[in-house]
């Protein structure tokens, strides 16, 4: 499948990518498969989003798509039929910290 992934800014100029990345994810589309397939093709990005080892999601990030946080879904659970058709993007987003 082809799955669709917008990317902040700051990763977008690390992964030297601009707009959104197009991925092809092979199996069930799930939040571990896409960044799977991210990271295979934009290597540099490892360790940002994830955790090297534990690939557990980095504080400051945050997934989106069809109008839903994911964030706190299990990163096996299957993303919405819109974003495995291509229909929607996936979104990883910077979260906002601050006082």
């Amino acid at each position: 499948m082809m799955i669709r992934v917008a990317l902040p800014t700051h990763l977008k100029t690390l992964a030297r990518v601009s707009g959104e990345v197009a991925l092809d994810v092979e199996g069930p589309v799930t939040q571990a498969a896409v960044l799977n397939a991210l990271e295979a093709v934009h290597p540099v990005l490892r360790g940002t989003i994830r955790d090297h080892v534990t690939h557990r999601r980095r504080a400051f990030v945050r997934f989106y798509a069809c109008q839903e946080d994911l964030s706190h879904d299990p990163p096996d659970a299957p993303l919405p039929d819109a974003v495995a058709l291509g229909d929607e993007p996936f979104l990883i987003v910077g979260a906002m910290a601050g006082g």
